[in-house]
């Protein structure tokens, strides 16, 4: 009997070992997926005049709703087929990522930098200030973004700088309340004291001393804002009020493709599920992020 505890240590070790190396591959595996899905995202952006086969927004009637190549009656010149029109999906999808991408990253910097200043502002100011600027806070955030989006979309008109404009208004006010909190945090701690009794004003203590310390959850907010942002201008798209036509967007290439799901599906299927792997991927690595920049969550 006493034989056979040796044994039974041992197994019970190599499932352990099993378990942990099982936890690291899946771990490894939402960090290096979506890094990679990300990169190629920026690369398709950055590169997209040399990676389109086609001209994005050129209409050719006789070749409109040609399946993908891979599926019968397709042609290898097309590789996912071509929309109502005849415009290649690949090349409008290549053109969409910069799009996409390129509002993600305006409405990302714009809301973080506004965010941020007013919550670092409120956090360390207190009093009047601090009531003034989270009750406006929570102003911004019970308006329903859509509709103030439709109402820049009638007053100016759709566009690339009204989408930009319509998810950047509303879009600072979670950044404020997460730094706020930080802020509030940190207000009362040895150096930030210390610093107040070497003399220091208000707005370098904030700057100098508060602001690099809140740098990590900011990073996290933006990297996982990313998928967001492109899902909303993909929405916002979709509905008619984002980017307008012919300019190609993954939103307005999925609303292209609605009324002809049952006979031509490639239209929409193919940009919706390049918008589902951003999303995706921005979420893993911000998670992943977090997991890595939080010291609570790096013991676990």
């Amino acid at each position: 009997m006493l034989s056979t505890m040796p044994n039974i240590d041992t197994k019970l070790k190599l499932k352990i070992s099993g378990l942990t190396r099982s936890a690291r591959i899946m771990r490894a595996m939402t960090f290096y997926i979506p890094v990679i899905i990300l990169v190629l995202l920026v690369l398709t952006a950055i590169f997209a005049p040399w990676l389109a086969p086609h001209d994005p927004i050129k209409v050719s009637l006789l070749e409109r709703r040609l399946p993908p190549a891979f599926v019968e009656g397709g042609s290898m010149k097309y590789l996912l087929g071509t929309d109502s029109l005849g415009r290649d999906i690949l090349s409008r999808a290549i053109y969409g990522a910069r799009i996409s991408l390129s509002v993600s990253l305006l409405v990302i910097a714009a809301t973080a930098f506004v965010g941020t200043a007013l919550g670092i502002a409120a956090g360390y100011l207190g009093g009047r200030t601090e009531a003034f600027l989270m009750r406006f806070t929570d102003i911004s955030m019970a308006f329903p973004g859509l509709v103030l989006a439709m109402l820049l979309s009638v007053s100016i008109g759709p566009g690339f700088f009204t989408v930009v404009l319509a998810l950047s208004i509303l879009g600072w006010a979670p950044y404020a309340r997460l730094i706020r909190g930080e802020t509030l945090r940190l207000r009362n701690s040895d150096f930030v004291a210390q610093a107040r009794i070497n003399g220091a004003s208000a707005w370098r203590i904030m700057l100098i001393h508060i602001f690099p310390n809140v740098i990590n959850p900011l990073i996290i907010v933006m990297t996982m804002a990313v998928g967001f942002m492109i899902l909303a201008e993909a929405a916002l798209s979709y509905l008619g009020i984002g980017i307008p036509p012919p300019d190609p967007s993954w939103g307005s290439m999925v609303a292209d493709g609605r009324g002809d799901i049952d006979r031509a599906w490639w239209i929409s299927t193919f940009p919706g599920i390049l918008i589902a792997l951003v999303v995706l991927s921005g979420n893993f690595f911000g998670d992943w992020l977090r997991d890595k920049m939080d010291p609570r969550l790096r013991q676990l």
